[in-house]
């Protein structure tokens, strides 16, 4: 059963504080155009072109923003997108089109539309490796993966059982399969396709991978702990967190993790170096993404019930303002150099301006 079950359970519950959303995207009520987003890849910055990609479900398309034009466009694709993966090495955006089972391939200096490929029913997360041009699909209720060799745009399948997310760490080859009700983080080997087990236990939900040392950390969202995992032993060091940990980000210029607990209404903030909790911050009302502007050393939070942004400073671990939202945020990405945030909202998607200093 998916994700999106258990989060039907966890709903009543909690006497129905949350609804259905997997990989912590929830809205007030049970839509089914917004009950396949996922928080880890319904938007993306396209680090080649400076352009932010994001799903605009309900609309059937992808909003476009480039932040010298200062405007956001709409690029029409399938039927209800779901996520998005960018090629920055061949400029190839891809979006999961969940109901239409197909992926949208866009050309990122044009965002034009190039290839629809079919990869069956329910297309739900994906991930691109730019060094090997792999792109890596998993399908709601399947146990295959499709690969897709972005040269030709054929696909191949392979058994690797369901994921819930995918991160790959390009350097050693490995793509990360998160499965949120598998105890096992399984770990895919490019070259030879052999898949591992990483014993975690149930209840993963967001993945992130520190570039540097290729350690990756597993939210655990029922045990109220981020798993730190040693890329070449496989061992985990279980870290604290507060209550139904579920995004995690990194800042990699002061060696910091922060997760949004999303019914603790809290930011946990870990050192890496000593893998130990340091401070638990305050935030609006169900945090579900973050974003990270490492120049500035801010933490942007999205709070989807508030309809605001949380802004921490993360040199005094507190909250130094909250932008007025909208839309019921979910994820965004920051921009830091161009002074805006691109925010993916329940709604819609939209940017706000945000100090540079």
């Amino acid at each position: 059963m998916k994700l999106q079950y258990f989060k039907n359970a966890c709903a009543l519950a909690f006497l129905f504080l949350f609804l259905a959303r997997p990989l912590v995207i929830c809205a007030q009520a049970p839509e089914a155009s917004t009950t396949l987003l996922n928080l880890a890849r319904a938007i993306a910055t396209n680090a080649k072109t400076g352009k932010v990609y994001a799903v605009a479900n309900k609309e059937n398309s992808v909003a476009v923003f480039h932040a010298d034009a200062g405007s956001i466009f709409r690029v029409s694709v399938g039927n209800n997108p779901v996520a998005i993966a960018i090629n920055t090495a061949t400029n190839r955006i891809y979006v999961a089109n969940a109901a239409s089972g197909t992926i949208s391939v866009l050309d990122g200096a044009t965002d034009s539309a190039l290839a629809t490929l079919n990869v069956g029913p329910n297309p739900y997360v994906l991930a691109a490796d730019s060094h090997t041009n792999k792109i890596y699909v998993s399908n709601t209720f399947s146990d295959e993966l499709t690969i897709i060799d972005g040269a030709t745009n054929s696909l191949s399948k392979l058994k690797t059982g369901s994921a819930d997310a995918i991160a790959i760490d390009e350097e050693l080859g490995k793509v990360y399969l998160l499965g949120y009700e598998d105890e096992n983080l399984k770990v895919l080997d490019e070259k030879s396709l052999a898949i591992s087990s990483i014993k975690l236990g149930i209840h993963q939900w967001g993945i992130v991978i520190d570039p540097a040392s290729h350690a990756v950390y597993v939210t655990r969202s029922g045990n109220r702990e981020l798993a730190a995992i040693d890329p070449l032993s496989g061992n985990a060091t279980m870290i604290p967190t507060g209550e139904t940990p579920c995004a995690v980000a990194l800042n990699a210029a002061t060696n910091t993790l922060y997760v949004a607990n999303h019914t603790g209404q809290s930011v946990t903030v870990i050192d890496v170096a000593r893998r130990k909790a340091i401070a638990t911050i305050k935030v609006g009302h169900r945090p579900q993404g973050i974003a990270i502007d490492a120049i500035h050393n801010r933490i942007y939070v999205a709070n989807r019930n508030e309809n605001s942004i949380s802004v921490i400073d993360g040199a005094a671990n507190k909250v130094v303002s909250n932008l007025k939202a909208s839309q019921n945020p979910f994820a965004l990405e920051v921009l830091p150099d161009k002074g805006k945030i691109v925010v993916a909202g329940i709604g819609g998607v939209f940017a706000l301006p945000i100090a540079q200093k």
